[in-house]
Formats: C-alpha cells, structure tokens, sequence
C-alpha cells in the first residue's frame, strides 16, 4: 500500500536511507514496498536486493516533478517499465524535451497522478492517488465520478518528527534560502511516515474500489533484475567465436614484432592468457580497448596504458600497453583470473589535450545510446554540511566562518550553534548531488536507457544515475580513460628536440631503461 516512498537519493529531499528504508518495511510486517524517489533511479538496484533478501515484493519506479511541481508518480510493471521512465527523464535531461505534464507514453508503466494534476482524459495505466486527509472531497461530484480510477497515496519521506526538520533543512539548501521562508509547498507534509498498514487500509473502508485499484497495482508491477548476466557490449565483431580469433590473430601478430617469431615462452603465456580471456568473455573488453588504442595511434595521439593491465602480455602484444610482462616478471592472474570477483579494468591515459578528441570517437562509434560515464554521489561534507545548514538557519557569513574553520569544540554553545550541530551530524554522508566519475565509461550492449536515466553535466558528457559499483554489481564493466598534463609536455618536449636538435626520439622505445 506504500507505492511512493522516497530515500535520500531523492536529493535535498527524502531523509531514509534505502537500507532504513526497508527496514522499516519489515517493521511494520509489510511483503510489498515501492521505492519512488524523484527524478532518479540511483537507489532501485540496492533497493531490489534488499527486498528479495528480506521477502518484500519491490515495486520500482520515479516520482517526476519538474521546477518542484509534482507531475505523476511512475510505476513500473517490468524492467520494460523502468526502460520507458529512464527514456522519459533522459530526453528531459539531455535533449531538452520536456516532460508531458500528463498522459506520458507508457506501454509497460503505471501512471498515479496527485489530485492537484487531474488530466482531462485518464488512460487504461492511468489512476488518481488519494491521501487520508482528501477523502472528504470526494463528495463533490467530479471527483466521485472517477472513483473507480483512485488508488491509495500515502508517501514516505522520512522516519521521525527529527527527520522531518531534517527534510525542512534540506529544502531549504535545495532552495538557497532560511527554513523560515519555505512555502507549504516546498516542503511535504507531517503524515509522509509508515503507519500501520491496517489503520491505513480502516482509513478507506467506506471506498472498497480504492482499496481494490491498489491491490490490483500491487500485483501487477513484477520488477525482477538479473544481476548475474553481464550487461556490458558482447561482442566487437558479431559473434564470441569472431572475437576470439581476432584478439588471437592480433595477438600473435603483436608477438612476431614485439619478440621474435620463435618464442616458446611467450608463445605459452600467450596461449595460457587467450584461454583465460575467452572463458571470462573478456574478448571483446581487450578489442575495445585495443579499438579505442588503434584509433589513438592514427590521430598521432601519445597514450600509456598501466596498471594491473600492464601484467598482460596479450595487452603488450596488441599495442595496449608498452610493458613487457616477461622481462618484469608481472603475473596475468593481478589483471584476470578465474576466481576474481570483481572485474578488472584497462588503465589508459592520454594527454589532456587529446582525451576529449578520444572520448567523442567512443561515443560517435559505440553511439549515445550505448555509451556514458559512471555517475558519482557527492556526499555533503564536513565544511559544507555546517554551513549550508547554517544558511538555512540564518547565519551571518562571520559564524558561518567559525563554524566552517574552527574545530567542533571551539563552537560556540548557544541554541543555534547547538542546532547546526544536532542536524549536521545528521546530514554526515548524505547524497548532495550526483557528478562525473572522472574516467569511467561504460559501453552497453543494450540502450543504456534500460538500466539507468541520462543525465547531461557540465563537461558535456552524459552520466547514468548510479555509480560505479552498482555498475560492476548489475553486470556492466567500465573502461577508464584518464588524462593526465605530463603526456602532453612529453610530447612537446619531444616534438621541440627534433624541431631545435634534430634529435629524433621514440617515447615507446624502452630498451635503454631495460638493460639498466
């Protein structure tokens, strides 16, 4: 009967972690749960495993507001269902479209909308949420004519009377201004907490088709996730077997240049490395890199790739790398192995100057439906925490300063000061906003709309809404393409030796430093 309740991934909003959040599902015997926070989907995967481990059917789905305002609640009936909000949020977020404010095109989702946004027309997936406190108004006429279309709306955004200052503080960081000015409106309302499931059902005995409609919700929505499958692209070319022969042609070309072509031990390692790649289905993961390196190297681009890659030979091999893992004596199995839980990662840098020229070619050829960066929870922090709440409770910028530069002890003990405290503890690794992972990309096989919406930051790259160990968790494997300033001095310091000495330098011969 809880089919919108918010976690505090409902930035400067909800107040409930996901883990409390269904916690509190169990005690209050409850073996169905919706988990609807605005605009995002950041908490769902965390949210479904915690259900199914505890035997809470987990219902999915987002709360869409726009400017504040609240739209429609979705509910998904599948993961078609999420697919179809992730797309809806994702052209808002990164293509400017702007969100119907009514009857949105759902096949596979259910759409409750709050009494204050009634549409003209309610489609077959289409229902009227109903507070407690609004029963009374369905004596007027208009609305006891679509009785039969209403369902139970009782929100959950926070746990106790303290959270609920709490959610007031963060709408008014949210909104730059004192918790004094918030509107009714800004912020939700006192009854937005579990209360026993039979005293709320007793509250809409006199409407049994109420009850009923959210019954029938609740049975439909069925959101089950496959976290054992990968999700990341599968092949480079268009099968598995296709892959394979590639990676092992390149491979075994690679080892004719890099050694010679008779060379039994790096032959067997070779050989030792291809089986392992191709039983972890890693194939495609090296020929994507090894794309990416190959595109890099026509652009005249200078790029070092490292990191536990580095133990790879096969990586050596096909130019991914410039380390020798023979000479080094580097072990495969710190890169890939068959008892490794989680999945390893190519550590590729490139000049800042050429890593943006790097990333569109990864966009432009795996294309914008399959390719975007890991997302990141920026969490409020010790400065920011005290004086944004600060803020909120009035404090001129010189207090804001004490309590920003001086250490807790040295704060002054009055009732404020006592306040910003009480809450900031409160607020101690609190989602604040979502960013860019500084690297991480993430290549899908299927539109990456299926498992998360878009969202478009500043540096112009789209993010997905969670970050990069759900990524790992629901199947998808990042690559890193870093940057760093030193690639790029090399490089000049190279182009101006043969420029001003005539001295010609390959930056990837390394036999000198070997044979020290």
């Amino acid at each position: 009967m809880f089919l919108n309740c918010h976690s505090n991934h409902s930035l400067r909003y909800g107040t409930i972690s996901v883990e409390d959040l269904v916690q509190q599902a169990l005690d209050y015997h409850l073996k169905t749960l919706a988990l609807t926070d605005i605009n995002t989907v950041t908490g769902i995967y965390d949210f479904y495993k915690l259900c199914t481990a505890n035997n809470i059917k987990p219902i999915v789905g987002v709360e869409i507001r726009v400017e504040n305002e609240l739209y429609y609640i979705c509910l998904a009936k599948n993961q078609k269902g999420i697919a179809e909000i992730n797309r809806l949020l994702t052209a808002s977020n990164c293509d400017g479209v702007s969100i119907p404010k009514v009857n949105p095109e759902f096949e596979n989702t259910f759409v409750i909308y709050p009494l204050q946004n009634i549409p003209e027309k309610l489609l077959n997936n289409e229902f009227i949420g109903i507070r407690q406190d609004e029963l009374n108004l369905l004596i007027q006429p208009q609305l006891k004519a679509i009785v039969h279309k209403m369902i139970i709306l009782h929100p959950v955004t926070f746990k106790t009377a303290e959270e609920y200052e709490l959610h007031k503080i963060l709408r008014a960081i949210d909104h730059n201004t004192l918790i004094t000015k918030l509107s009714e409106g800004d912020y939700c309302k006192d009854t937005e907490t579990f209360i026993n499931k039979k005293q709320l059902l007793e509250k809409y005995n006199c409407y049994p088709q109420i009850i009923e409609n959210t019954k029938y919700v609740v049975n439909e929505c069925s959101f089950d996730f496959d976290f054992s499958t990968p999700k990341n692209k599968k092949h480079f070319t268009d099968s598995k077997e296709n892959d394979f022969n590639l990676l092992r042609q390149l491979a075994y070309e690679g080892l004719s240049k890099r050694y010679s072509a008779n060379h039994p031990q790096a032959q067997a390692r070779v050989e030792k490395e291809l089986a392992v790649i191709e039983q972890l289905n890693f194939c495609a993961y090296f020929l994507i890199t090894w794309d990416i390196v190959q595109y890099s190297n026509r652009m005249g681009f200078m790029h070092v790739g490292r990191g536990s890659g580095a133990n790879s030979i096969v990586s050596y091999c096909i130019g991914i790398t410039d380390i020798c893992p023979l000479e080094l004596d580097l072990y495969f199995e710190r890169f890939l192995n068959l008892n490794r839980k989680t999945p390893p990662d190519f550590d590729v840098d490139w000049s800042w100057q050429n890593r943006d020229a790097i990333l569109e070619y990864i966009f432009s050829k795996y294309g914008k439906d399959h390719v975007a960066f890991c997302g990141t929870n920026v969490e409020f922090k010790y400065k920011s925490i005290f004086r944004e709440v600060g803020k909120a409770f009035g404090l001129p910028k010189e207090e804001l300063d004490i309590l920003t530069k001086k250490p807790m002890d040295q704060h002054d003990d009055n009732a404020v000061f006592q306040l910003v405290h009480q809450y900031g503890k409160l607020l101690e690794k609190y989602p604040n906003q979502r960013s860019m992972h500084s690297c991480g990309i993430l290549i899908s096989e299927e539109p990456i709309t299926n498992y998360s919406a878009l969202e478009m930051p500043p540096k112009g790259f789209p993010i997905v809404q969670f970050d990069m160990h759900t990524a790992e968790e629901i199947g998808l494997e990042k690559f890193d393409i870093l940057s760093q300033r030193g690639l790029g001095t090399i490089k000049d310091t190279v182009e101006l030796l043969k420029e001003k000495r005539g001295i010609t330098i390959d930056i990837k011969d390394t036999t000198l430093s070997k044979d020290e």
